[in-house]
């Protein structure tokens, strides 16, 4: 829990340069990196080893090497915005160990079919939000080109053929703030798609399914594009560019889902 809060401060922190922000960021991330520290030790000397003997455990020492890292860039250089990609990643990979040593199984299968609605609503809101924001950016193109080019087309009713479309700062605003609506349901849908996972075969080792490794990456993505628009103050013409990439890497999420031989959706 202190991972997730700490990786939610960490956006409003960097984004937007807020120092209350950034303080709790830092608090929340030093405790965190305080208690998983004691975690690990306990694991160790419990299982009799200095080194991990399973998935869950390697995976628990994974995000504990990535923090250790993040906090030493930051008491070092005082970055903190590389907490944008390190602090999430932490917490995905400390998410599914805690949810237990063995396979993790619900207790009804309505309530695994309530989290697999849940799970499918999340990320299609997520993909529809940045399809929205791709097709707000391609607006942005044609009213750009529109006004540069001054293009008049009259129609019968003596109005120009794009006057129905909004000014260029309107679009702009609607292609960023769908894409920001978009990311936290991408988040939480692979919050609980880590979970769902875990009553399959592959259970901690649910990297090794391609539709989870091409949905991560979409996220990678997807927080890498609001990292560039923000802070190297990315708008218009280039932002609908690199919008169209994204949206190129959700197709190959979907498309991943044809070679996925552990969920597919209709799948029994």
């Amino acid at each position: 829990m202190l991972y997730a809060t700490a990786s939610i401060a960490v956006f409003p922190a960097v984004l937007y340069k807020l120092e209350r922000w950034r303080k709790s960021c830092v608090h929340l991330a030093g405790m965190a990196y305080f208690f998983h520290f004691v975690s690990v030790v306990e694991m160790l000397v419990q299982g009799h080893s200095w080194v991990p003997v399973g998935v869950r455990e390697a995976e628990s020492l994974l995000g504990f090497v990535v923090a250790s890292l993040f906090l030493l860039v930051w008491w070092l250089y005082d970055a903190i915005s590389l907490g944008i990609f390190a602090l999430p990643i932490t917490f995905f990979l400390v998410f599914v160990p805690s949810l237990g040593l063995v396979r993790y199984t619900f207790p009804s299968e309505g309530v695994r079919t309530s989290w697999l609605v849940a799970h499918i609503a999340a990320l299609f809101a997520a993909y529809a939000a940045l399809g929205f924001s791709l097709l707000a950016s391609i607006l942005y193109l044609v009213q750009e080109r529109r006004l540069k080019s001054k293009l008049k087309v009259q129609l019968a009713s003596g109005t120009t053929a794009f006057d129905w479309l909004p000014p260029l700062d309107t679009l702009e605003r609607i292609a960023h703030a769908t894409l920001l609506f978009g990311f936290p349901c991408m988040t939480v849908g692979l919050v609980i798609g880590s979970v769902l996972v875990q009553e399959t075969s592959l259970g901690a080792a649910y990297f090794q399914d391609p539709k989870v490794i091409a949905s991560f990456l979409m996220w990678f993505v997807y927080v890498l594009l609001i990292f560039i628009r923000q802070a190297a103050g990315l708008r218009g013409r280039r932002a609908a560019y690199v919008s169209g990439a994204v949206f190129i890497v959700m197709l190959a999420v979907f498309a991943a889902n044809a070679f996925s031989h552990v969920h597919r959706f209709g799948a029994q």
